[in-house]
């Protein structure tokens, strides 16, 4: 059997900068054990699948594969597989609804003569919070994992914790960019914090961007079969977005954070969160961005 594919990098309207991803087209013969030796040829740290949607009335069952597991819900391939299926669309905007493990993603394109020029996607939960880790054992734990000092740590807005929307990651503060440079992993370190903290992905991020067009610069590190930062990660962005929202004292508003990733890596990116929250309770959650096409070809199986 032969499949298409297309591959993108999503978060960047730069070709080589962003997150990569592969977007398998036409997927429905493929196995599970098959999709997963696929995303592990590809080695992105995801690679998509696009099958027949089980309800008629959504555009299509997505299947999301590192090259190590299948994941319930991530950002930056909604964004791209949507770039793709939306292409040489017949109007200025293409509204997708993607089945996947942690529920149905609204994904909206802008269009321009048929060309994607914009991708936002809803995140399929509202933003749930594990509990805080709050001594000094633990910070320290943390830095160590981490390769900085307890003066990095920013904890005056929250303590170190967990947030997902469908994906969980530990979300943690730091007081510069020159802290948020210096991260380097120790991995013994680490697995003793992430078993800790009971997440496998720390995103960690600082509010002292010096830029005036950023709210936000982050890392995000997880193991996935080894320890690997990851670019530009829209899932942990949507986490920490309803989470910021949530901490913020407003008790009804719209919320926005315009994000930089990847810099460190040499691949940066440049996401957009958007969060609605009314009467103290987070409603809605968005991310988007652009993406860039870089190469098709064909699979054979």
């Amino acid at each position: 059997m032969q499949y298409t594919y297309q591959t993108l990098d999503v978060f960047t309207d730069k070709k080589f900068g962003g997150n990569p991803l592969a977007v398998v087209l036409d997927a429905d013969s493929l196995t599970t054990e098959q999709m997963q030796a696929i995303a592990r040829e590809f080695n992105y740290s995801e690679t998509t699948f696009v099958q027949t949607p089980e309800e008629t009335g959504n555009s299509a069952n997505v299947r999301i594969f590192t090259p190590d597991q299948e994941l319930g819900f991530a950002g930056h391939p909604n964004i791209g597989t949507a770039w793709v299926l939306a292409a040489n669309g017949s109007s200025d905007r293409s509204s997708l609804i993607f089945e996947e493990l942690a529920g149905l993603v609204r994904v909206n394109v802008d269009l321009s003569n048929g060309v994607p020029t914009y991708a936002e996607l809803t995140t399929p939960q509202t933003v749930m919070y594990g509990s805080e880790l709050t001594t000094r054992e633990h910070h320290q734990l943390l830095c160590d994992s981490l390769s900085l000092d307890l003066k990095d740590l920013c904890i005056e807005n929250h303590f170190p914790r967990n947030a997902s929307t469908g994906l969980e990651f530990h979300c943690v503060e730091l007081n510069s960019l020159d802290a948020l440079s210096r991260v380097s992993i120790n991995s013994d370190k680490w697995k003793q914090y992430t078993e800790l903290s009971k997440c496998f992905a720390i995103h960690v991020y600082t509010r002292a961007t010096e830029h005036r067009d950023l709210d936000i610069c982050c890392r995000m590190f997880a193991t996935l079969g080894d320890i690997r930062e990851d670019p530009a990660t829209g899932s942990a962005n949507c986490a920490l977005a309803g989470l910021l929202a949530h901490l913020d004292a407003s008790h009804t508003g719209q919320f926005t954070y315009r994000i930089a990733q990847g810099v460190d890596m040499g691949r940066p990116s440049k996401l957009l969160a958007r969060v609605e929250k009314t009467s103290g309770a987070i409603t809605q959650i968005r991310i988007g961005g652009t993406a860039v096409h870089m190469m098709q070809g064909t699979l054979t199986i």
